[in-house]
């Protein structure tokens, strides 16, 4: 099949979007690429139909977010497409299935997360994988200059030397012309190719409000639009808060932060797509593989920390390509909340290691140990156990996985899941459990497929209800199957996990270095102002100042931004006064034929002295004036 008909028998679409094609050509044609597209341009085709035209081989998908790989995976799987993936917060069984996948030959992707390539056994064993094509997804992220720089991701050039003369795709939404630069150096690009979409979305009208009560300009906007809509906050109170202002107002509204049990935020994510909730109150944790083409209105309640985060965000709004709006919401406050930020995301060195000590001892982890361990980690109950602000250590938290000495997954795989590993013919020659456990194997096997090859994610509320028992019984059941070695069971949990990549360090040993530190906190403060910058424009065009911020000098006032729109009405408004202004003025030199001067013109007809003599200009010029001496009149022949 040729690329278009792969694309036809899997995605039923019968023509690729923009830029689409010329990244696929480029790289069946064993060219390095980098691909800029924008939020929702449909990045994913670009390697999933190269991966598929590929008779053999794995296509190997480096990606940051757990949710959005495994999202990925599930729909590539409803697609009948074959992948398979890792990440930290697999069990062994899981990891050996995938292997057993990848080994024979049923699996054409590959998904890992960039840590992956730190463990030495998994570099070995991808050795014998017959890998096609390498990509490097949200690929902002292995620029120092980006805004989610990410460590890890600089072992990712490790694969150039491991898979020689494989092909590297890069993609991402949001890179400045420095970052595009640093991405094709840090992957070490041969003679690449690199396509850029306009990160202009024609359809969306990008709109700053001004407000000092921002939940009631957020009821004003939400009531005067129709259509799905999202509210971006920074505080997970605040989600809670304003959804509960909303549906008090009749606007059906939920909320959603990483912090909500996942069967609660699977069901409000599910009930907002379907449209049974027109409104989703939501931190930064929501959106990543979300494609909801018809979100109308995209608001931020609280400022991003940079243009890139905003765009992607906003870039959620119109992807049916049908007008839409994204709206910031601005305050006096917020500059200097905003340069706060900054503060608050560099703690000083030695709170760093001191919290890095306080975080082993808290986990048990003794100097020298902790390789590779993956550990639950409640930063609630560590920060009161140990009296610290929980700004301070997510700050850092993030700091010290940067600089690689461990990695948060504040999201862990949390979904219940199960794998038969008894032969299908076994289950007939069961006789020694409980007959609860019995009938809670059946209806597993009636609800869901593929229990006996892969990991399945179940939903114990679901089975409870078929069988009309308490969700208690189906976890002991599934406990006690898993005792008789019938069942793999992982049960679903929510907290979070804190990964180590490498032995617990010394404090006196840490490194946190400038490029992490010094560097990384004149980026942020770049970035702050840039973001500053949009959201306090008074002037020239808020779109095409965003758009030169990423790389588009020559961008053109988009004309529906809310400066723009305001220039307009100034024009509109201007042109009737000077309508008006030159009626009156033609009038009085019609009823004084020996003519008037300037002043005297001024004086009768209004109009001040720019206005007035703007206008008489343009008549003497236009021939319906004459002047002599400084003394107008009506030309004669009008």
């Amino acid at each position: 099949m040729d690329i278009h008909d792969i694309l036809k028998k899997y995605w039923g679409y019968d023509s690729f979007r923009p830029l689409q094609e010329d990244i696929i050509k480029s790289v069946l044609q064993g060219h390095d690429t980098l691909g800029l597209m924008p939020t929702g341009g449909g990045k994913s085709i670009t390697f999933q139909v190269p991966g598929l035209y590929y008779e053999t081989g794995v296509t190997l998908v480096v990606t940051p977010l757990v949710s959005l790989m495994k999202d990925q995976v599930d729909n590539l799987k409803k697609r009948h497409i074959k992948a398979v993936y890792f990440h930290a917060g697999m069990t062994m069984a899981e990891s050996r299935a995938a292997w057993e996948k990848l080994v024979n030959g049923n699996a054409r992707f590959l998904y890992i997360a960039p840590e992956r390539l730190n463990n030495d056994r998994f570099t070995l064993e991808l050795r014998n994988i017959p890998v096609r094509l390498i990509v490097v997804d949200e690929a902002h992220c292995i620029s120092q200059w980006g805004y989610d720089f990410r460590p890890s991701y600089l072992n990712i050039k490790s694969l150039r030397v491991l898979k020689p003369g494989i092909p590297v795709l890069a993609l991402t939404a949001t890179a400045t012309p420095a970052v595009a630069e640093d991405i094709r150096t840090q992957l070490g690009f041969h003679e690449g190719k690199t396509f850029r979409k306009s990160f202009a979305r024609d359809n969306i009208s990008y709109i700053v409000r001004t407000s000092e009560a921002k939940i009631h300009e957020t009821l004003h906007i939400l009531s005067r639009t129709s259509g799905s809509s999202i509210v971006y906050v920074r505080s997970r109170k605040r989600c809670r808060d304003i959804s509960d202002f909303l549906n008090s107002a009749d606007i059906s509204s939920t909320f959603y932060h990483a912090g909500l049990d996942f069967t609660v935020k699977e069901q409000r994510q599910n009930d907002w797509q379907a449209g049974k909730v027109r409104v989703m109150v939501a931190t930064n944790a929501f959106g990543m593989g979300i494609d909801k083409p018809d979100v109308r209105v995209v608001i931020h309640y609280d400022i991003p920390p940079s243009l890139e985060e905003y765009y992607q965000e906003a870039g959620r709004a119109g992807r049916d390509e049908l007008p839409s709006y994204a709206v910031l919401l601005a305050s006096k406050n917020d500059p200097g909340l905003m340069h706060r930020r900054i503060t608050e995301a560099f703690p000083e060195r030695q709170i760093v290691k001191r919290i890095y000590e306080l975080i082993c001892v808290f986990l048990h982890i003794s100097v020298g140990e902790g390789y590779e361990a993956l550990k639950q980690f409640d930063i609630n109950k560590f920060c009161r156990i140990f009296e610290l602000q929980e700004k301070q250590c997510r700050s850092s938290i993030r700091l010290l996985s940067q600089a690689g000495y461990l990695n948060f997954i504040e999201e862990p795989d949390s979904r219940s899941r199960i794998k038969i590993i008894v032969r299908r013919e076994d289950l007939y020659e069961i006789h020694d459990v409980s007959h609860t456990a019995e009938s809670v194997l059946a209806k597993a096997l009636r609800l869901y497929t593929g229990l006996f090859s892969d990991y399945v994610y179940i939903r114990e509320p679901e089975i409870a209800s078929h069988l009309d028992i308490p969700e208690t019984e189906i976890y002991e059941a599934m406990l006690e199957l898993s005792r008789h070695k019938i069942i793999s069971y992982i049960p679903h949990s929510d907290v979070p996990m804190i990964y180590f990549p490498t032995a617990r360090e010394d404090k006196s040993y840490l490194l946190i270095g400038k490029n992490i530190y010094e560097e990384r906190k004149h980026s942020m403060t770049l970035r702050t102002e840039a973001m500053l910058g949009y959201a306090f424009r008074k002037e020239g065009c808020r779109v095409s100042g965003m758009l030169q911020y990423f790389g588009e000098p020559d961008a053109s006032s988009c004309g529906k931004c809310d400066i723009c729109r305001d220039n307009k009405k100034r024009k509109v408004n201007s042109l009737e006064v000077a309508e008006k202004l030159t009626e009156r003025i033609i009038a009085f030199l019609k009823d004084n034929p020996g003519g008037s001067t300037l002043p005297m013109i001024e004086r009768h007809c209004g109009g001040d002295t720019a206005e007035t003599a703007n206008v008489v200009t343009f008549l003497c010029n236009e021939g319906y004036v004459k002047c002599k001496n400084l003394i107008f009149s009506i030309a004669e022949n009008n």
